[in-house]
């Protein structure tokens, strides 16, 4: 009786997701890929300022399609970089819980639903790995490979939600640190440093791209 209260409170809480979606798709991702929106809305938050943005954080992960880096930079601009950081974990870990919990619930329709094929098609390698959890540590830690999508496809194994949760959480802080870390020395007016760190952010993506690209050539030839 448990599971399925468990399967109609997801449903109910995936088709609340998608009708958002299609109603407000467009407003959504022209707010969240507006540094500058996102900042104000947040700051005019006052005390709650920390829990709005860690919603934020979260909402963009459920979410996947919405962008991700605005926001991490917003937290490090208006936080500092502990701080920002910290609500960026807090509001990862939050997201990443739901989206397991949904794709648990729901199954591969979900995932269907929320991702094109090309998207899936190009992860689904990682999701019939023998090392699936080692290896999604390291894609996670990789600036720039596809982090939400790949929380997603984490539901559909048999991995424990938890592992998942640490997995997911713990491999984001090189992404969010470089994000906060950019940021808070802007809102401080190091420009100079800002743009070391952005600098050492880009090449560090294009690193990743290329090691991503390795790991799934040689996964995908055994």
């Amino acid at each position: 009786m448990r599971r399925w209260a468990a399967v109609v409170a997801a449903a109910a809480a995936a088709l609340a997701l998608l009708a958002a979606l299609v109603a407000f798709g467009p407003q959504l991702w022209t707010f969240f890929s507006d540094g500058k929106a996102v900042r104000e809305w947040v700051d005019a938050q006052g005390p709650l300022a920390p829990v709005a943005m860690a919603g934020l954080v979260a909402a963009q992960i459920v979410v996947a399609v919405l962008p991700g880096e605005p926001v991490e930079l917003t937290a490090g601009y208006l936080f500092g970089f502990w701080e920002g950081t910290a609500v960026c974990l807090a509001g990862g870990l939050v997201g990443t819980l739901v989206a397991t919990a949904l794709t648990r619930a729901l199954g591969m329709r979900l995932v269907r639903a929320l991702f094109s094929e090309e998207q899936l098609e190009g992860i689904s390698w990682l999701r019939d790995s023998r090392r699936f959890e080692l290896i999604m540590f390291v894609v996670f830690l990789i600036p720039g490979t596809p982090k939400d999508v790949l929380t997603y496809v984490a539901g559909l194994t048999t991995c424990p939600w938890w592992r998942i949760a640490a997995i997911a959480t713990v491999g984001r802080i090189p992404s969010i640190v470089t994000s906060t870390l950019a940021a808070g020395f802007a809102s401080n007016g190091n420009w100079a440093a800002a743009g070391v760190t952005l600098a050492a952010t880009v090449a560090l993506v294009g690193i990743g791209a290329a090691a991503y690209a390795l790991v799934r050539r040689r996964e995908t030839a055994q």
